[in-house]
């Protein structure tokens, strides 16, 4: 049983298999180039981390573990890394970890000399992939979940066996993702009739992508997320991707919190870089000249931190439940 984040509510069981685990840590390797050893980042009892486990494990190789239970300290991270042992090193990281290894340049020159890194559990912001790529750091993105026994999108690539459907698409090509393949679990815990898993094989995700001409996945947000403000429809991530460009914002989240007039409003928390001063008004201008007026947040507010909830998934209900009415 692998727990799921509680994105929507109440974390459920994934009910996953020796053969599903099997099958993505193979699939992992094949994609990678070929078996070695991983260094654990992440909590273990997450589908990230335990994957970082099983793969190290399924290619004969004793895992490297770092401990963070009181933090992630990139210091301690680059000196397992450069510890670790293996015809290959890998490791896998989400992007709050990611941002402070390129803040310290001895942990960034160790993930350099690395093979591979993963990055998941929340969508990676552009301009921190850039300076990953710009640093020569070997980055991946991953797309999956408990579900999937973790990332089986590699980049936007599907997995060797990874088949990926869009439900119900729109004109311009999007509609709920779903993904069939050998990694897939079995259904969730005593919730036998789920509708996620009606199609054996399959799973029905929560998210809304597309797939190019190219076969390239690129997910657009979270249905169960949109925000419905004045009768139209602003899905979070998207502009979320405008104001991340912003060289004051060093991470930011779009939740919508009760409005009399509008039903929901559109609202913008923002952790600052420290290199500038966050001028509201100019992410709002930044908004409307790339988006609409109707997607730009009715406020900006400044926090030190993003509260997270699983794999560093960004919790936008702690986010409502703090900052809305009482």
């Amino acid at each position: 049983m692998i727990s799921t984040s509680g994105t929507t509510g109440i974390p459920k069981g994934a009910q996953h298999t020796p053969t599903t685990l099997s099958a993505s840590a193979q699939a992992t390797s094949l994609h990678l180039g070929g078996p070695g050893n991983w260094l654990l980042a992440l909590a273990p009892h997450h589908i990230a981390g335990l994957q970082v486990l099983l793969r190290a494990l399924a290619a004969g190789f004793t895992p490297a573990v770092l401990d963070v239970r009181d933090g992630f300290d990139p210091d301690a991270f680059a000196d397992a890394l450069d510890a670790l042992d293996g015809p290959r090193r890998y490791t896998s990281l989400v992007p709050t970890q990611l941002i402070k290894v390129l803040d310290s340049p001895r942990a960034t020159a160790a993930l350099a000399g690395a093979d591979a890194l993963l990055v998941g559990g929340a969508a990676t912001p552009v301009p921190l992939l850039h300076k990953a790529i710009d640093a020569s750091v070997p980055i991946i993105r991953t797309y999956g979940m408990s579900e999937t026994a973790g990332g089986c999108v590699y980049d936007g690539i599907p997995l060797d066996g990874v088949v990926i459907d869009i439900e119900d698409a729109n004109p311009d090509g999007v509609g709920r993702v779903r993904l069939g393949g050998p990694m897939v679990a079995y259904g969730y815990r005593n919730l036998p009739d789920h509708p996620a898993f009606a199609d054996p094989g399959w799973f029905r995700t929560d998210d809304l992508g597309r797939v190019d001409k190219h076969g390239v996945l690129s997910i657009i947000g979270r249905a169960d997320e949109a925000i419905s403000s004045g009768g139209l429809t602003i899905v979070p991530q998207v502009v979320e991707a405008v104001i991340i460009d912003d060289p004051a914002v060093a991470e930011c989240a779009v939740v919508g919190l009760p409005d009399d007039r509008l039903g929901e409003k559109v609202v913008a928390f923002v952790v600052p870089s420290g290199t500038r001063r966050v001028d509201a008004e100019r992410i709002k201008a930044g908004v409307i000249e790339r988006l609409d007026r109707y997607a730009a947040p009715r406020e900006v507010i400044e926090i030190d931190q993003l509260p997270t909830r699983g794999p560093g998934k960004v919790d936008r209900r702690a986010l409502r439940n703090r900052f809305g009415p009482a």
